[in-house]
């Protein structure tokens, strides 16, 4: 099993080790007044199992392990898929938090340790203007997982399942 992390809108505000809050640079478009999102970074794709009390749920996930693609997350996207979502991966522990700027689609984030045991579940809500609140775990974790809000509700997923990841 491989813990990982996952994160749609942002990063953190004082652990460098997640990702920045700096929003990236947006482009503009013939009207002025409305700036084009700029274009998302690459993503990996994979898949995550959680294993609780209830059935397992399987979650197609695009991954964000580097700091731009933790910093971009699921900015812009207008619709997210049911049992799909955005793992964040980070190469150690981190105790950062996660903002919604320009993050469209309401969403739900577990982050877990580096055993893949979830720490802490929250939800949050669609932030494009500042001030954005900044969403912290209270506790270190090594991967976030997002996806849409009430989705781990729904699933009977609670703090102490395991997530499982495979790269595709």
């Amino acid at each position: 099993m491989l813990a990982l992390a996952a994160t749609a809108c942002g990063g953190s505000d004082d652990d460098s080790n997640a990702a920045a809050t700096t929003a990236p640079p947006s482009t503009t478009t013939t009207d002025e007044r409305e700036p084009a999102p700029p274009p998302p970074p690459v993503f990996g794709r994979g898949d995550v199992v959680i294993r609780g009390a209830e059935r397992p749920v399987s979650v197609a996930v695009e991954i964000a392990e580097t700091d731009e693609q933790r910093r971009f997350g699921l900015m812009f996207r207008k619709f997210l898929p049911d049992e799909a979502g955005m793992v964040f991966l980070f190469a150690e522990d981190t105790t950062g938090g996660f903002w919604m700027k320009n993050t469209l689609v309401p969403l739900s984030i577990a982050f877990y340790d580096r055993t893949g045991r979830i720490v802490r579940i929250l939800d949050m809500e669609p932030c494009t203007a500042e001030p954005c609140p900044v969403y912290k775990p209270g506790v270190a974790y090594r991967g976030a997982l997002e996806v849409n809000r009430g989705a781990f509700e729904r699933w009977g997923v609670e703090e102490g399942d395991r997530i499982e990841f495979r790269r595709a």
